[in-house]
């Protein structure tokens, strides 16, 4: 009879913890970042939105790539996050106040030295 209960027991676990995962999804947003120093300010902002698993940008394509929990966040909420650290995302402009407080090198038309 222990063992019935004890078995039982075990099975709800593992069927609770399975329902439990997180899914994931990842979705490329093209941004205006054009240094290293964009790439910093991006990843370090939006990491901080609810729901974000990884960012990385890629300054060469200026692609970020976000891996998200779609329950907790949504596509258009980190394109908005990305645009308050500053810089466009995908057709969401920047955020003046965001994008007025970058240096200079990481503004639209400006050249970056500190790419690597």
């Amino acid at each position: 009879m222990k063992t019935k209960i004890l078995f039982s027991f075990i099975t709800l676990l593992i069927m609770f913890n399975a329902n439990a995962q997180e899914t994931t999804s990842e979705i490329k947003i093209k941004t205006s970042a054009t240094c290293d120093m964009c790439k910093e300010t991006i990843e370090k902002y939006v990491a901080f939105e609810k729901g974000v698993k990884k960012i990385t940008v890629d300054v060469d394509t200026r692609m970020a790539t976000v891996v998200y929990n779609p329950k907790k966040t949504s596509p258009e909420k980190i394109r908005l996050a990305i645009s308050k650290s500053g810089y466009d995302a995908d057709n969401i402009p920047a955020d003046k106040k965001a994008y007025e407080k970058l240096d200079a090198c990481c503004k639209k038309g400006q050249v970056c030295t500190d790419k690597k």
